[in-house]
């Protein structure tokens, strides 16, 4: 079956076709929830969480761009709705430098894929999710403060934070390889 018939089903509310599509993208939205969630048990209640928005708003898809850019974008918030459902969050004072183009540079270093996910999720609730929008999921900050409802220089403070707290973790990871 087609992935547009997949999604016409859907939108029918059939079973069948709702789990095709679940175990289509189940692991690619697993791994965006994973990234903004504090950890795997969360990142699971978040999936499934996605998924029952997904379906729920399936008939909003205009089959204009891709099927799957279009259920990260519905996971991404769904993750962000239910962290700001919890609790709001942290708003920091904003730092004037220009920390936009900060990098994290860490010399001849290589970081397994797990250990870079542990650390951000270390992060506080607020930095973790700018930290990934902006790094991950290229989001502008203009975007970010109005997705997490805080101003753009929030969104760079928390950015500039978030950076330097993995950069300082990284780098403990680091000595203790050495």
């Amino acid at each position: 079956m087609k992935l547009e018939e997949l999604i016409q089903k859907c939108c029918e509310q059939d079973l069948d076709a709702q789990s095709k599509v679940y175990h289509l993208f189940a692991d690619k939205l697993f791994g965006v929830c994973l990234k903004y969630s504090r950890n795997y048990q969360d990142a699971e209640d978040n999936l499934q969480d996605s998924f029952l928005t997904i379906f729920d708003k399936i008939k909003q898809y205009k089959h204009k761009g891709s099927f799957e850019g279009w259920l990260k974008k519905i996971t991404i918030h769904t993750v962000l709705q239910k962290y700001r459902q919890k609790a709001p969050l942290e708003i920091v004072n904003e730092i004037k430098d220009d920390v936009e183009n900060e990098e994290i540079e860490l010399e001849n270093s290589v970081f397994n894929v797990d250990v870079l996910l542990d650390c951000i999720q270390q992060l506080s609730d607020s930095y973790r999710m700018v930290f990934n929008l902006y790094v991950l999921d290229n989001y502008t900050h203009k975007e970010i403060a109005e997705l997490l409802k805080i101003s753009e220089g929030t969104s760079k403070s928390n950015l500039s934070r978030a950076r330097k707290i993995l950069k300082e973790k990284l780098e403990i990871h680091q000595k203790k390889l050495n």
